[in-house]
This record gives C-alpha cells, sequence and structure tokens, in this order.
C-alpha cells in the first residue's frame, strides 16, 4: 500500500507547483496530480525522475510513501541475568525499560538483530564495557554502539535505563 499524497507535502516544502514539478523531472502534470491524489500508479522511472528532483532516492521516495499500519504492543517482563525488563518489539525498533540493583550486571545480553544499540540511563549510574571501551554513564547520558558487539552492563548503583536496538537498514 503507497500513499503518494506525500508527493504534495514535498512538493510544497520546497515550494514548487506541480509545473515546475513537471519542468524539472519531465514527468507530465496530469501524471503527478494524479499521483498526488492516488489515482494512479506510478512506474519505477516516473518514481526516479521524481525523487531525482527532491534529492532522494526512489527507494527513498518509495518508502515515504509506504503506509504503515500502527503498532499496537503490550510490554512483556522478562529478566537478563540481574536486570529486570519491561519490553516492547515493533517493526524497526525494540525498546527496553530497565531496573537493576548495584552490583548488578548483564554480561551476555540475548542475542540481537543487526541493531545499533541506544543505551540511556534515566537514573542511577551505569558501566557499559565494549570489546575496547568503557563508558560510564550518568541519568541523562547515553551511548549509542552497534549492537552485535560483546557488550557488558553493570549497574554501580541501582539504576534505570532505557534501551532502543533500531533496525539498520539495508546493511547486509
Amino acid at each position: 500500500m503507497f500513499d503518494f499524497s506525500i508527493l504534495r507535502q514535498l512538493r510544497k516544502k520546497n515550494a514548487l507547483s506541480i509545473g515546475e514539478l513537471a519542468e524539472a523531472s519531465g514527468v507530465s502534470v496530469s501524471v503527478i496530480s494524479k499521483l498526488e491524489r492516488n489515482q494512479t500508479r506510478a512506474e519505477l522511472d516516473t518514481l526516479s525522475r521524481l525523487a531525482r528532483v527532491f534529492g532522494v532516492s526512489a527507494a527513498e521516495l518509495l518508502n515515504l510513501a509506504e503506509t504503515r499500519p500502527s503498532c499496537p504492543q503490550t510490554a512483556r517482563e522478562h529478566r537478563s541475568e540481574d536486570f529486570l525488563f519491561e519490553e516492547i518489539d515493533c517493526r524497526n525498533a525494540r525498546l527496553l525499560h530497565g531496573r537493576a540493583p548495584a552490583g548488578a550486571r548483564v554480561s551476555r545480553p540475548r542475542i540481537h538483530r543487526d541493531d545499533y544499540e541506544l543505551c540511556w540511563v534515566l537514573g542511577g549510574r551505569l558501566r557499559i564495557s565494549l570489546p575496547s571501551e568503557t563508558h560510564e554513564l550518568a541519568p541523562g547520558e547515553s551511548l549509542q554502539f552497534d549492537a552485535l558487539l560483546e557488550h557488558t552492563y553493570e549497574a554501580l548503583t541501582e539504576c534505570e535505563i532505557l534501551i532502543v536496538h533500531l533496525r539498520k537498514e539495508n546493511r547486509f
């Protein structure tokens, strides 16, 4: 399912009339108008021409037009060594709200997808050890790293954290 009304939004954001977009892209005014009103499907060549005007690839334009249904979730609890987590997992992101007493460690986190991992300390102090670096984080501080790297979380004090796993796009 695609919603090409995004073209109208992009066009207006770039202060272009339909005629100006048609001239810049080589796509007819009628085709652009029908696309903006979702009255026709776009050919790949048409998408490529329009995307170039906006400085994006055809794939990026298609991604913007892709309609995604909402993703209602209910948190699930799980324990990973000494940490207690509530987790919500949607299409391209996994959120984990964790709590741990002082001295708690997670030295073998569950196997991760090929994600970026962002850890934000909400309360307490946390040490994150990666293969070639160690970071001590206080409330309000965060660290992002490749989730496939070996890593350990250690609660230096009682702590509360938010971990976000963001899917890497087109990595391999």
